[in-house]
């Protein structure tokens, strides 16, 4: 497998990973309040945000990394 593929395979799955963390750490979240903690809750939704307020610049960066890859065979 040449190296361009592997970095493409390798940001893809850090990306993946990244939104698979956000959604347990909120279903987490959500069972925590249902037994009372909604001041934990609420301080983890809040620590969340960045996740959420980043997600797109992520995601237009890694397409733009991966048309980089793609056009020049490497990257830098």
């Amino acid at each position: 497998m040449p190296n361009s593929d592997l970095l493409h395979s390798l940001l893809f799955k850090i990306n993946e990973n990244q939104l698979a963390l956000e959604a347990v750490i909120m279903e987490l979240t959500n069972w925590v309040e249902k037994r009372g903690a909604s001041e934990v809750a609420e301080n983890v939704r809040g620590a969340l945000t960045a996740i959420d307020r980043n997600e797109e610049f992520i995601k237009m960066t890694l397409a733009l990394m991966m048309t980089l890859i793609d056009h020049c065979g490497h990257w830098i």
